[in-house]
């Protein structure tokens, strides 16, 4: 699932290309990619031809961007496999092309291709945010909250929350309620930073070391998000195709078995939620057994 620095690096390569342009009419050649559209592909064209889009933005791993100055955007999920490219209009259809829209001054077309089909495309009303009324966000995603790179994250009321919380630290880092944009990934690789192991109870760790974290987590994106994101396969690519590298530089995340960058202790995996968890033993010691 492509976490906060996958989809800046994509969000970015729409304001670069698509922001400012009007879109002279979209095509959806597979229902499933907007399905959360429950109007339909009809209703779904229709509102967008002859509308401009204004800047990219996004929350945690949604991407929207607004219609004219109406209080309604083209929001969007890459899910497990989808991507947001740029092509030229003679560029020949990619195998799993879902949605096409064209603009008016006949330039690079935006393309939705989508190999599983968990990602898709909507128009959704724009509603105040919850902590910022003069800020809004698609009713969607209005319940998520801000990610640890956006200017007006609250780390106080973050503190304040996390500390409340009997669940071990890494369950409460991939809450979207509580902050969003981090996954599986970015997660393990700012523990390891911090040396917290990810089943510490959250309401046990002290003011200092949750900033710390907190600190660690914002390195780790902002790294991630300069080296273009995580490319693991050829499903995560930003708007030109192109692949990310910070898989290069990961310090624990796939690497069981391997010496650890700090201590040379061999890395662990453990199951968790249905996933996989890395860490050092030496470096991140397990919490006892309560």
């Amino acid at each position: 699932m492509p976490e906060l620095p996958e989809v800046e690096t994509v969000r970015a390569g729409l304001e670069k290309w698509v922001s400012g342009r009007v879109i002279a009419d979209a095509e959806v050649r597979h229902p499933r990619s907007i399905r959360r559209h429950l109007a339909g592909a009809a209703d779904f064209t229709a509102r967008l031809r002859n509308r401009r889009l204004g800047i990219a933005r996004r929350r945690g791993k949604y991407l929207w961007l607004q219609l004219d100055d109406a209080d309604e955007s083209l929001v969007g999920h890459l899910g497990m496999s989808g991507q947001l490219l740029v092509r030229p209009a003679s560029a020949a259809d990619e195998p799993h092309l879902h949605v096409r829209i064209g603009f008016v001054d006949g330039g690079p077309q935006l393309r939705f291709v989508d190999q599983r089909t968990f990602g898709g495309l909507l128009i959704d009303e724009l509603v105040p945010a919850a902590d910022r009324p003069d800020d809004t966000v698609p009713s969607l995603i209005a319940h998520i909250a801000r990610d640890p790179l956006d200017p007006a994250f609250d780390a106080a009321v973050f503190l304040d929350r996390l500390r409340r919380r009997s669940s071990g630290i890494k369950r409460a880092l991939l809450d979207q309620s509580l902050i969003s944009g981090v996954g599986n990934i970015y997660a393990d690789e700012a523990l390891w930073r911090a040396k917290l192991h990810g089943e510490r109870v959250s309401s046990g760790l002290r003011r200092p070391a949750v900033l710390a974290l907190l600190a660690e987590v914002r390195a780790v994106l902002a790294e991630a998000i300069v080296a273009g994101g995580t490319s693991f396969d050829a499903l995560y690519v930003n708007v030109n195709g192109e692949s990310g590298y910070f898989d290069r530089t990961l310090n624990v995340y796939g690497r069981a078995g391997e010496p650890c960058r700090r201590c040379g202790t061999p890395i662990r995996r453990a199951a968790f939620m249905n996933r996989s968890s890395y860490f050092c033993p030496r470096c991140q010691r397990p919490p006892r057994a309560r």
